[in-house]
This record gives structure tokens, C-alpha cells and sequence, in this order.
């Protein structure tokens, strides 16, 4: 079975964009005529498009003919996002599972979806619900699990500037967050937990 997912932006207006990065430059003191400064405007938000608009792709699943009911599971994802409170970057690894049902998923859709909602606004904790709640939604599987470690550059270049603080959230949803057994290997094996 094949989906095709796009996420859709619209509303979004570049000549106003680059304008208010010229005004934000000459409000900050600094000339955006300059030599230096001429084509930033242009340049900061041709990367805010880039870092704000995932790729397109197919959803992609097939028949769990073998029946298969182990966890399946794509540890140390990269994932880059942007905060949506002082829009800069928060970067790291996340892991996303899940106990198939009737249909499995083609492994790099689990990329992918986390991708589909990384590349927004967003706040860590918003950020794995969705990517759990759409899998749930999308796949039927018996449970999910996702766990996002990242590194906030709002936290790390400023206020606190605890450089190396990573902040760890999870979701996990049906036998995920039901049975001890299941919750206990998913977070054993994604490295967030240890065994007792």
C-alpha cells in the first residue's frame, strides 16, 4: 500500500520574509547594504524554507504475511529541528519502533515521518507525540515507541549555555506503554533504560 504524503505551505510570502530579516539586521545596528550583509536576507530565508519544509514521499507499507510480532525497531535517527520559541536549531538522535499488526513498513519511512514533522517549528515533546501518534494512526501497530535525544542550541549557545545538555522525551503507545516486557526491551534497546 502506497500514500503519498506532502505537507502543504502555503501562505508563505518570501519577499516579506526577506524584508523583515533587513529590518531585523537594521534594527540589530548592522547595515543589511553592506558588502557582507547584501544578499543575507536572502540567504537566511532560503535556509528557514529549507530547514521549515520536509521532502515528499511515499508511505510505503506491505502485508505482514510472516506474521511477524517482534519489535521492529531504527535507532539513531538524525533529526534537526528548530525551536519554535527562539527559532534556533536542536539537533540529535532519535529511536522509533513499533509491534507490527497486519501491515509492516518500509524502514525508511521511519526516517521519513520523523522528518515530516521535524522540519517545522517545534517544541522536543510536541515533536514525538506526533511522529507516535501518526505511525498509530497510519500503520495499526500493536504499540509504538519513539524516544528523542537533542541537543537545544537555544539552551546551549545562550541563557544557560549548558553545552552537551541533551534533553531525552518519549511516547510510547499501545503494548509499548502496556506490558513491562515490551516497554522494558523497547527502552533497553534503544539504550534509554538498562536491564534491572
Amino acid at each position: 500500500m502506497r500514500l503519498r504524503i506532502v505537507r502543504d505551505r502555503t501562505g508563505i510570502d518570501v519577499a516579506a520574509a526577506r524584508e523583515a530579516v533587513a529590518d531585523l539586521l537594521r534594527a540589530l545596528g548592522r547595515d543589511p547594504e553592506s558588502p557582507h550583509l547584501a544578499d543575507t536576507p536572502r540567504r537566511v530565508v532560503d535556509s528557514y524554507l529549507e530547514l521549515l519544509t520536509a521532502r515528499q514521499f511515499d508511505l510505503t507499507t506491505f502485508p505482514n504475511d510472516e506474521g511477524y510480532d517482534e519489535l521492529v525497531l531504527a535507532t539513531h535517527l538524525p533529526v534537526q529541528s528548530l525551536c519554535e520559541h527562539h527559532l534556533l536549531p536542536f539537533s540529535g538522535v532519535a529511536h522509533i519502533g513499533y509491534l507490527p499488526g497486519e501491515r509492516i513498513l518500509g524502514l525508511s519511512k521511519l526516517a521519513r515521518v520523523l522528518e515530516l514533522f521535524a522540519r517545522d517549528l517545534q517544541v522536543q515533546e510536541r515533536l514525538t507525540r506526533q511522529v507516535a501518534d501518526w505511525l498509530d494512526e497510519h500503520l495499526a501497530p500493536r504499540g509504538v515507541g519513539v524516544v528523542i535525544e537533542a541537543e537545544h542550541h537555544c539552551m546551549s549557545m545562550r541563557g544557560v549555555r549548558a553545552t552537551g545538555a541533551r534533553t531525552i522525551t518519549s511516547a510510547l503507545l499501545g503494548q509499548l506503554r502496556d506490558d513491562p516486557r515490551s516497554r522494558q526491551e523497547f527502552l533497553t534497546l534503544t539504550g534509554t533504560r538498562s536491564h534491572p
